[in-house]
């Protein structure tokens, strides 16, 4: 009889995430599990729900499944009549509360990386800064060495698990040999017992300090953005390295400048008589004041670059730019004189304002009228 479709198997498309295979998996096999399944053919269902499992949760062997199916020499099942079902503690370890976990409990393992947020202004983010942070974090206990024993002692290896951490139950029945393993409850996993626990931490081989960390904010920094500082985490567990510090960045708005990238955009008002005479003005900048030439005519909404004048590149890819919008400024307030020179000019220039005043209300009834 040739074997079904795995995807098949277990009920699931091709596209299935990994958490999907497992809850497809972890629904069947409890299903067809042969200690509470009623199914007459409940082992073998079983057996063919583990065998299609074992090959899609594992990367490699579903790819190459993919690939080949069942007809690649490669690819098959190891088992059958008289195998050993150790594997079947992890079964038991998920359908009744068991450790599931094999590794040595005395490994080393690296430490938790944290994570702290800082705030900067606009001029620091893009020049940067040197500071002292300050936070709360676990250190290796200088007084045991982080054993978790008073001085002078040492922890023993657990007698119930002998330094394993897990603790084992066998049983045979009629489909194999069923291994149920679980964290030992008498060293909580560490395979080793503290009779004489250190007075400062307590046996916990870890206290709580505020810890000052020096941090150099590189220039061109943005919102968002964070740096790593390596080894500045939580410390590592029996003598594993120790995990890392991010700090992550947010910046505040500037009054007078915005920030795309590298560049920065402002906006400058200009004068009538500045823009169409033309004229230079002083521009701030956040490398200081510069002089900007205004052409005589200059439209409202005309934009003029300043190289070099923006943010530093944080990667140390050149310097950006700072971009000018000039904004021509309408008087809202004119004197006799002003209005008189006003009329006077535009008599010069040609224009009647009485006749573009009337030439605008007669397009606008029209447009009105549907003309």
């Amino acid at each position: 009889m040739s074997k079904r479709d795995y995807y098949e198997v277990l009920g699931i498309d091709k596209n299935a995430s990994a958490d999907e295979i497992k809850k497809a998996y972890r629904k069947l096999a409890r299903k067809y599990h042969p200690d509470v399944s009623k199914d007459p053919d409940a082992e073998e269902k079983f057996k063919e729900v583990k065998e299609a499992y074992e090959t899609l949760n594992d990367p490699n062997k579903k790819a190459h499944y993919d690939q080949f199916g069942h007809t690649d020499p490669n690819q098959g099942f190891g088992g059958g009549a008289g195998a050993d079902f150790g594997g079947f503690s992890d079964i038991f370890d998920m359908f009744f509360g068991g450790g599931g976990s094999r590794q040595n409990p005395n490994a080393p393992r690296q430490g938790a990386d944290l994570q702290y947020s800082m705030t900067l202004s606009f001029e620091e983010a893009a020049f940067g800064k040197e500071t002292d942070i300050f936070i709360p974090k676990e250190e290796t206990c200088l007084t045991c060495g982080g054993d978790g024993a008073k001085p002078g002692t040492k922890p023993e290896t657990c007698p119930h698990c002998r330094g394993t951490g897990q603790l084992s139950v066998e049983q045979n029945t009629p489909f194999g040999r069923i291994v149920n393993r679980r964290v030992c409850h008498h060293c909580q996993g560490t395979g080793k017992l503290v009779k004489d626990k250190c007075r400062t931490c307590h046996g916990n081989g870890k206290v709580k300090k505020q810890k000052k960390i020096h941090i150099k904010v590189p220039a061109g920094i943005d919102e968002g953005q964070q740096i790593r500082l390596a080894g500045q985490g939580e410390p590592g567990e029996n003598g594993g390295p120790p995990g890392d510090l991010y700090v992550v960045f947010t910046v505040r708005p500037h009054e007078f400048f915005e920030r795309d990238g590298d560049d920065i955009y402002c906006e400058v008002p200009l004068t009538f008589a500045q823009a169409a005479l033309g004229d230079e003005i002083e521009v701030p900048t956040l490398h200081g004041k510069v002089k900007l030439k205004i052409p005589a005519g200059t439209q409202s909404g005309t934009k003029f670059r300043l190289r070099d004048k923006g943010i530093k590149n944080v990667r140390g890819f050149g310097q950006g730019d700072q971009h000018v919008n000039v904004r021509v400024v309408t008087p809202r307030k004119l004197t006799d004189k002003q209005k008189q020179l006003l009329r006077e000019f535009a008599d010069l220039s040609g224009e009647n304002l009485d006749e573009q005043h009337e030439n605008f209300f007669s397009k606008m009834k029209k447009a009105f009228k549907g003309d």
